[in-house]
């Protein structure tokens, strides 16, 4: 079942894995996605370590608490499912085109 496959490259191997890890890191970290909600009433920036970076809302919606909550929530859960997809890509694209995640 392991035929071919050498053990005392296996330590180097996860070295350069987990460096192209770091690397990939702090690549995410300069991308930046941004999400809008409302028709572009409320805006959300994350950079690709999906830290939420940027942030504007519309004057418009400052009176209605209920909308403006609704709306940065659309906005917030919109931006990290780019961030994660983006995360996912990234890793594909790492492993040579290998798919860890099970989908097609």
């Amino acid at each position: 079942m392991f035929e071919g496959l050498d053990m005392s490259k296996m330590g180097q191997m996860m070295e350069e894995l987990q460096s192209k890890a770091k690397e990939m890191e702090e690549q995410q970290k300069s991308i930046t996605m941004t999400a809008k909600a409302g028709g572009g009433m409320i805006e959300v920036t994350a950079n690709g370590v999906g830290e939420i970076i940027d942030m504007t809302i519309d004057d418009s919606i400052l009176d209605d608490k209920e909308s403006l909550q609704i709306l940065l929530i659309s906005a917030m859960n919109d931006v990290l499912k780019m961030v994660e997809d983006n995360k996912k890509s990234q890793a594909m694209g790492m492993m040579g085109g290998m798919n860890p995640f099970g989908m097609s």
